[in-house]
């Protein structure tokens, strides 16, 4: 995380006595990574965090890959996606995935959770397509709304709460920490003049949660394919203060600030986060290029080293016919993709794009799910070719 935080009540120095008003100490926890040496947070409970009353059995919770998947570009369509499960962690179908990220929906219909959640062994970027409300964590609250992206560090005990209508998130999962891009921080950590976002529009938990005694709370861990069901007779939102550089934020897709040039910009020049081999880039209303004979739509180009994901957010994408809110392209790696027939010079003399989307680069392979194939546009691998039978979709002038 960019900066330091604090929260209400913490005492002066760091492992020393922090009394209650009855007399009894404060349980002192720290939440760290990287084995002491990345970055961490102390936060102060009323209760020890490791007094567990009971523990269920774990429930199976993990995608299967789907086989004979084909080397194409692929297309999916969610915008219509009805979800079996109702709540936060039912209503998840993931739609692809590697040994370092998994990507996927998740259209919640019930507005509160009925439990609290962690995720034991990734970060996860929830970004909110349609929808507000409240993130609730052990770290506070954090109010979230449309075109939010909310990063929850591993092992953060957390539950959302949606305002009235409909939720439509699109969840990224990382074994590895969630970075701002290293390119865009100095050896302070602090972002640069340059960068296309500062801490201003970072937001941070704001005000604790009352604690409620008595009761039985489920929390629910994520972890090597399970759902680990931990019953505690107390609120894990215990915390009575905290401070350091691990918690839970939000950043607007909003407040990213588009990188332009002359001529066309690759597309590193959106990324927004970091994690070890992928990066998430945001795709906003800008200009395009001014060279006065700037071609605006992208150049063809061979993915080598990385499979690319677009996800459609919001726009008339002008760009690419048939791809509407919701849809997924996924171009691996090993084959070149580019402007459709017709499309480089339609695009001559345009001046501006208004389109949305978030793009997941990864440099390993991605392998999309049994739940994925359903919806795919069996079409649109063959929708560069003027003589398919199915007319072609424009250029991609995202990327």
């Amino acid at each position: 995380m960019a900066y330091y935080h604090k929260l209400g009540n913490i005492p002066h120095k760091r492992h020393t006595q922090f009394r209650q008003p009855d007399g009894s100490l404060y349980a002192e926890q720290l939440v760290g990574t990287l084995g002491f040496s990345g970055v961490s947070s102390l936060l102060y409970h009323i209760n020890p965090p490791t007094r567990i009353a009971r523990i269920g059995e774990p429930v199976p919770y993990a995608p299967k890959v789907a086989a004979g998947i084909k080397l194409a570009p692929h297309h999916l369509r969610t915008l219509d996606v009805k979800t079996t499960g109702t709540d936060y962690l039912s209503a998840r179908k993931t739609m692809m995935l590697n040994n370092d990220v998994a990507i996927s929906i998740c259209n919640p219909s019930e507005l509160e959770m009925s439990y609290s959640y962690k995720n034991g062994q990734a970060d996860e970027v929830v970004f909110v397509h349609e929808g507000s409300g409240v993130l609730l964590s052990q770290m506070g609250k954090l109010e979230f709304r449309e075109g939010d992206y909310i990063v929850i560090p591993r092992t953060i005990i957390h539950q959302f709460k949606f305002n009235e209508g409909p939720v439509r998130l699109l969840v990224i999962e990382s074994f590895s920490p969630i970075e701002t891009p290293r390119r865009y921080r100095n050896h302070f950590g602090q972002l640069l003049e340059h960068s296309p976002f500062c801490e201003r529009d970072i937001r941070a938990p704001h005000e604790l949660i009352e604690f409620e005694a008595g009761g039985e709370h489920l929390v629910q861990i994520k972890k090597d394919g399970m759902l680990h069901q931990y019953h505690y007779e107390f609120s894990p939102f215990d915390v009575v203060g905290w401070d350091g550089y691990f918690y839970p934020y939000a950043f607007s897709i909003y407040d990213f600030e588009p990188i332009t040039g002359r001529v066309h910009q690759p597309p590193p020049v959106h990324q927004n986060f970091e994690a070890h081999n992928f990066v998430i880039c945001s795709f906003v209303p800008r200009l395009f290029d001014y060279h006065p004979e700037a071609i605006p739509a992208p150049y063809n180009h061979s993915n080598v080293d990385s499979d690319e994901v677009l996800y459609y957010v919001a726009g008339d994408f002008m760009s690419r016919k048939g791809v509407d809110r919701a849809s997924f392209t996924v171009h691996p790696g090993g084959i070149p993709h580019g402007p459709h027939p017709g499309t480089v010079e339609a695009s001559i003399g345009k001046k501006e794009t208004h389109e949305y989307a978030v793009m997941i680069d990864t440099f390993k392979p991605l392998h999309l799910t049994e739940e994925a194939v359903a919806y795919m546009d069996k079409n649109y691998p063959m929708s560069w070719n003027e003589n398919h039978p199915n007319p072609p979709r424009s250029a991609d002038m995202f990327d």
